[in-house]
């Protein structure tokens, strides 16, 4: 199911789905995970749960299509998370799902990275420095994720979703380092809807987005908007056929709103494509 098969309701903040399409979707994606793994030859999937929605509805729905002793779990904190995010990322591996899953504390795995790297490469300004050792943890998460594809003979799962593909909002090699994307179609406000009629708890369902990759950091204070605006424009400009005023006026917000969401999307262009190489025919 694409986004553009998605009948959109009347009020444009609103990209509910209908209880047709999330079972559709939920068939769709179920079969899409077990035939990667299948394709692939491998024996199970691996997901890397943060206690968000993400992770959290991209494993269920693996359990779904695999079982529960074909899902692996790897839980990946450091200094900078939140006790209760890893709490939740425990309780979804191993009270709600009953799978197998390890914890790897990667706070002395991203120092022994610092301590090695010349000084000359390590960002030396703050806000720079924050930045360039977040996507360093992002980064070791998926070194440790395809470590355990390597030993393990598994896909790894990637948790990520439409809203955040589209305007970049990922690691390059980080958490955008994956086999395949089950929940990749979906904007977030979807998210949230298809976790909460597969059976997530609520309080998982309604939890506030954090890629926690620095102390305090939340997706829509970093983004500098909320996810239902983001995902109005997204569906109506980027995806859909309206303009930048138009998007304006039928959501009720600045135009710059939209001019700063369709530049992030090009932008992070690059992001969503293979690495370029030359055309030996130019």
């Amino acid at each position: 199911m694409a986004p553009t098969d998605i009948a959109r309701a009347d009020d444009p903040m609103d990209l509910s789905l209908s209880a047709s399409e999330l079972e559709a979707y939920r068939e769709h994606s179920t079969s899409f995970i077990a035939d990667t793994v299948e394709g692939a030859g491998a024996d199970e999937a691996i997901v890397a749960l943060s206690g968000g929605i993400d992770s959290t509805l991209t494993a269920t729905l693996a359990v779904e299509a695999l079982g529960t002793g074909s899902v692996y779990g790897l839980v990946l904190p450091s200094e900078v998370n939140r006790e209760r995010n890893m709490t939740d990322a425990e309780r979804v591996a191993g009270g709600l799902l009953g799978i197998e899953y390890d914890v790897v504390e990667i706070g002395p795995i991203v120092e022994a990275v610092l301590d090695a790297a010349p000084a000359s490469t390590v960002p030396s300004g703050e806000a720079s420095r924050h930045i360039a050792v977040g996507n360093l943890r992002a980064r070791l998460r998926a070194v440790l994720a395809y470590l355990g594809a390597n030993g393990r003979n598994a896909v790894v799962l990637g948790t990520g979703n439409r809203s955040e593909a589209l305007v970049g909002y990922f690691t390059k090699y980080g958490d955008g380092a994956v086999d395949c994307s089950p929940i990749g179609p979906l904007y977030k406000q979807q998210v949230r809807q298809l976790a909460r009629y597969v059976g997530v708890p609520e309080d998982l369902a309604a939890k506030t987005a954090s890629a926690e990759l620095w102390v305090g950091q939340t997706d829509e204070a970093e983004l500098g908007i909320d996810y239902e605006t983001l995902d109005s424009i997204l569906a109506l400009h980027v995806d859909g056929p309206l303009s930048v005023s138009a998007t304006a006026t039928e959501i009720g917000i600045d135009p710059r709103t939209v001019e700063r969401v369709s530049e992030l999307h090009e932008r992070s262009e690059h992001k969503r494509q293979f690495p370029p190489s030359p055309d030996p025919r130019d």
